[in-house]
């Protein structure tokens, strides 16, 4: 009886501990990590994010980038940092929810070694075509590939990556091949498109809208659930004869695993309170994204349904890391 008593005390002192750490924190400044090199989507969230994040907390909020490996070096950065809420993860699709199934052996577990805080916000692909396609829509598109099976080329930010599962995603519901040619980033895709060295590519609306606008870039459909304010001409991949295709990359902070869930919540809640306002999500929606501002407990369960969902099309697939 003595034991449970002490053992009682323990977690009660424990929980008190955590509880008056959360309440004090922070009181150095943060720093959040990015996975992918400048420049992308996911590096213009979190330096949309990050001075927002510094004025709401009283402390300066760094932004560092950690590319390599599709986002695993990064994340496992985070995972064994310490979990005191001090070093934080702008995660997103591809090392959270597609590395996974693609590299079982890597380093974290994405459920147990990652605490959602809030997911930021998410933005649509563009299924893009340069000009010396002979298409105009996605119906001619899909009949130019049957009619021509195996001499197209697509091009992706990489192996893994949203625009490469994205356009896996549409061979298999439009029944269609094409050889998959992966680049290093958003970037360098968008420059093989340019050139031609791609004719067909997924690429984020923040790397297409430039390009679709001056026409060096032909855009015929958005990936997400819904037209998008951004380009509202360009219907849907299910609108446009995919029923059922939807492929929409996110960008979500996360924590260590391990950090006190009280301080999970305080942060979930500054970043809720950042998003929620209408300025931000103006900033948001000039770099193609659409803000979300979930909790913890939102964010964790829109993980679970992606890692199911992107496991079975890397499956479906068979893609493997090269």
């Amino acid at each position: 009886m003595a034991g449970r008593c002490a053992s009682f005390l323990a977690v009660l002192l424990l929980a008190g501990t955590t509880s008056a750490f959360a309440q004090e924190w922070p009181t150095r400044p943060l720093k959040i990590i990015v996975p992918f090199a400048a420049g992308g989507n996911t590096d213009a969230i979190a330096r949309l994010l990050a001075p927002k994040l510094a004025d709401a907390l009283g402390q300066a909020v760094t932004v560092e980038n950690k590319a390599g490996g599709g986002g695993i070096i990064a994340a496992d950065f985070v995972a064994k940092a310490p979990p005191d809420g001090y070093t934080l993860l702008m995660s997103s699709t591809g090392p959270h929810v597609v590395m996974p199934a693609l590299a079982p052996k890597i380093p974290y577990d994405p459920v147990k070694d990652l605490a959602p805080v809030s997911n930021v916000g998410s933005n649509a692909l563009v299924l893009l075509l340069h000009p010396s396609v002979a298409a105009r829509n996605v119906a001619e598109l899909i009949a130019l590939l049957k009619r021509e099976p195996d001499k197209w080329a697509i091009g992706s930010g990489g192996i893994g990556s949203t625009t490469h599962m994205s356009g896996e995603l549409f061979k298999s519901i439009a029944g269609v091949s094409m050889t998959h040619i992966p680049f290093k980033g958003g970037a360098p895709l968008a420059i093989a498109s340019l050139s031609g060295e791609v004719p067909i590519s997924f690429n984020n609306m923040f790397d297409a809208l430039p390009h679709m606008k001056t026409g060096k870039l032909r855009g015929l459909a958005v990936t997400s659930a819904k037209r998008q304010a951004q380009a509202p001409e360009l219907p849907t991949l299910a609108e446009a004869g995919l029923p059922g295709y939807e492929s929409g990359p996110w960008n979500g902070i996360v924590a260590p695993g391990k950090t006190p869930p009280e301080l999970v919540n305080r942060l979930s809640g500054v970043i809720q309170k950042i998003v929620r306002d209408p300025a931000f999500q103006a900033r948001l929606n000039e770099i193609g994204s659409v803000a979300i501002g979930d909790t913890p407990e939102q964010f964790r369960a829109h993980i679970t349904v992606e890692l199911a969902r992107w496991s079975k099309v890397v499956r479906d697939s068979g893609t493997k890391l090269e």
